[in-house]
């Protein structure tokens, strides 16, 4: 086990330790290291090209602030027993298990019905099959049961569950610092260390001693900041929808056509044949194939898709390649019938193709996010003398309409042939 306690160097947060041996088995599975093949920030990468960080890293700083949060609990007396920690550890660990190649970009593409969070699940199971052998001799329960359970927010302690998914969870912390980390957008980076620090419970609720508000104000206003620069940049969203359009093309030729495509095998495997929610269930072909997908297998189809004979998946391959990606124009309103049928027909007649192979060229798309939902897990404020109130009421910079307002921009996404 000794030998199993090792450091990392994160370029965010400094030397981060692995602390008992199961953790540094979850980190070993291929399904984990699988995320070092997958970037963090899709293609944002197009915009800020310092954006090559991985879901990987990622995962294990969401990881280190869980361990940090514990720490700060159990300093205020919260019970949180070391198997709880381990637990609530690989929980975090495991979070984005169940992302696809360039992460969200291609969630509704590849599979039909299913999300990250329900693959992460499944994921997370055979995992827990895969180490049940070399730990179940220590205990009934099978190693990952407890991390299992908080993760869905079954386990008796909420807060725990709080600490993985809600609106001020580490999740949130290390992936605002880290993305601020390698864009260089500074607008993101949130006072992490503090906001642990400041964390309590009360009725099994995570709350925010009264201390800490303004690094909350800064969090929440940093999380606005990003979506709108770097999640939602325009630049971004057009390349997002441009390799939509490319692997849609892709999947239309390979089932209706039955065209014959350069993909790796696990590519081949999700564009050749519908997979659904169902063919993931048990030790399934669906689960292994999907464990073999990650950003390399798009990216060598998409150059090899250069040089075929489909002009809609050639044209859309290379303006892709060479960076020639989507024009976005601002739209007041919906496109109309016969602003679509204009679009088609410009299209066909501009490239030689059918009015239907013309809907690949554009896409019209909404944007929209929010800062702060009351619907969901507030943000509780704790106050000296116990009470207890949600930032959108406590706070004297942010008011109820700010936070909760959800902006949307609506666009056209459309490719370049006059450039």
């Amino acid at each position: 086990m000794a030998n199993k306690r090792k450091i990392i160097n994160d370029p965010v947060f400094g030397f981060l330790s692995i602390p008992n041996e199961l953790i540094f088995d979850v980190l070993q599975h291929p399904y984990v290291q699988r995320l070092n093949r997958i970037r963090q920030l899709g293609l944002s990468y197009l915009v800020y090209p310092g954006a090559q960080h991985s879901r990987f890293g990622h995962s294990i700083g969401a990881m280190h602030l869980m361990q940090e949060a514990i720490h700060s609990l159990r300093l205020k007396g919260v019970d949180i027993t070391p198997d709880e920690e381990t637990s609530a550890m690989m929980a975090i660990l495991l979070h984005d298990i169940g992302h696809g190649p360039f992460s969200h970009v291609l969630e509704h593409t590849l599979v039909d019905g299913i999300t990250h969070e329900d693959i992460s699940l499944i994921m997370m199971s055979r995992i827990n099959d895969d180490l049940s052998a070399r730990y179940t001799s220590l205990s009934p329960q099978k190693p990952l049961d407890t991390a299992i359970a908080i993760f869905r927010n079954q386990y008796h302690k909420h807060f725990l569950h709080q600490l993985i998914s809600s609106q001020l969870d580490v999740d949130r912390m290390d992936y605002l610092c880290r993305d601020s980390f390698f864009t260089g957008v500074q607008e993101g980076r949130v006072a992490s260390e503090r906001l642990l620090k400041m964390l309590d419970v009360r009725d099994d609720k995570l709350v925010v001693q009264v201390k800490g508000i303004y690094s909350v104000e800064k969090f929440l206003v940093a999380r606005r900041l990003m979506y709108w620069q770097v999640y939602l940049h325009k630049t971004s969203v057009a390349a997002e929808q441009q390799l939509i359009k490319i692997l849609s093309r892709a999947k239309e030729l390979a089932r209706t056509r039955h065209a014959e495509l350069f993909c790796s095998p696990a590519l081949r495997y999700f564009l050749y044949q519908p997979v659904r929610f169902a063919d993931f269930s048990g030790h399934s072909e669906a689960l292994d194939q999907y464990a073999l997908l990650d950003d390399t297998d798009v990216l060598s189809a998409i150059k090899a898709w250069i040089g075929g004979t489909d002009t809609v998946l050639s044209c859309l391959s290379r303006a892709f390649v060479d960076r020639s990606l989507f024009r976005g124009e601002l739209l007041d309103a919906p496109l109309t019938d016969s602003q679509k049928a204009e679009l088609n027909r410009f299209y066909a007649d501009a490239l030689g193709i059918t009015q239907e192979e013309a809907q690949y060229c554009w896409s019209e798309h909404v944007s929209t996010s929010n800062t702060y939902s009351e619907k969901a897990d507030s943000i509780d404020i704790l106050y000296s003398d116990g009470t207890v109130r949600d930032i959108a009421s406590a706070s004297e910079i942010l008011d109820l309409a700010s936070l909760t307002r959800k902006p949307t921009k609506r666009y056209l996404f459309r490719y370049r042939i006059d450039d």
